[in-house]
């Protein structure tokens, strides 16, 4: 755990000192993978404190993940449909659910101390 808490920590130090940008236009396909990466985190935190953690399980979701809700965004803009809607809905309630149930057994331990 602690070794990502380190990798997390140099992640955002990098992310905010490296000028590397992106034009505007893939703003939309940025926030959907950001945002089914960031469901993968979750997932991967809530898994850990179930004593359910894979690695592979979390590497292959967590770049599947944004892959595919890039790739849906990006299909419905060229048909001229909205479909990164059904992507924000379906790992936005995803990242809610494990945040709530990552609450639960944080206020549990807490509880029991």
């Amino acid at each position: 755990m602690t070794i990502a808490i380190i990798g997390l920590i140099i992640g955002v130090i990098l992310g905010l000192y490296l000028p590397i940008t992106y034009p505007t236009s893939y703003s939309l396909y940025m926030s959907v993978a950001i945002l089914a990466a960031l469901d993968s985190v979750f997932g991967a935190i809530r898994s850990h404190m179930e004593n359910k953690f894979n690695s592979t399980i979390f590497v292959t979701g967590f770049f599947g993940n944004a892959i595919l809700a890039g790739i849906l965004a990006y299909i419905g803009d060229r048909l001229g449909v909205p479909l990164y809607y059904a992507a924000i809905f379906a790992f936005g309630g995803r990242l809610f659910q494990n945040f709530a149930i990552i609450r639960r057994y944080s206020i549990e331990r807490i509880g029991k101390k």
